[in-house]
């Protein structure tokens, strides 16, 4: 038996789209990183980028259970002496880009420090309202709410 490896010329890229609205983060978030590496396919290849092009949208009404929305904390540093700052991810959801919460939770479920990931990661967009330049692509729908009742919460 021979294993099957995809060559870049074998592989098909596809473009699907996604609803976050009421959808649970963490969910979501491995939902679409499953569809960047492609993982999803038959003819999936660790070492290629075989996973899809994904568009998020709503970003914003994305669901975070639990406490999180509180407690988590996302820290930076400034780079000067007692630079370091915080926000929580209800902070961030309610600032000026709420589209970021998404991005990095995705991120994180991609392989680390890889030149694989940072090509897969570009693969994703995500917008924090309905509208989106990607019209002419004809993106399929994907929708992870009603995959799984828990993939949804309304409160």
């Amino acid at each position: 038996m021979k294993t099957y490896s995809a060559k870049p010329s074998d592989i098909q890229k596809d473009w699907v789209i996604v609803d976050a609205e009421g959808v649970v983060l963490g969910r979501l978030a491995a939902a679409v990183a499953t569809r960047l590496r492609g993982k999803h396919k038959a003819s999936y290849t660790p070492h290629m980028d075989c996973g899809d092009n994904v568009i998020i949208i709503n970003a914003d009404k994305v669901r975070i259970s639990g406490n999180k929305k509180d407690q988590e904390v996302f820290y930076w540093h400034t780079g000067h002496p007692g630079g370091i700052k915080g926000r929580t991810q209800g902070q961030i959801l309610e600032g000026k880009h709420p589209e970021r919460v998404v991005e990095n939770a995705v991120r994180r479920m991609l392989p680390k420090d890889s030149s694989l990931a940072r090509q897969q990661y570009k693969n994703l967009r995500v917008y924090a309202g309905t509208e989106h330049p990607h019209e002419a692509q004809k993106p399929t729908v994907l929708d992870i709410a009603t995959a799984n009742s828990k993939n949804k919460r309304n409160a």
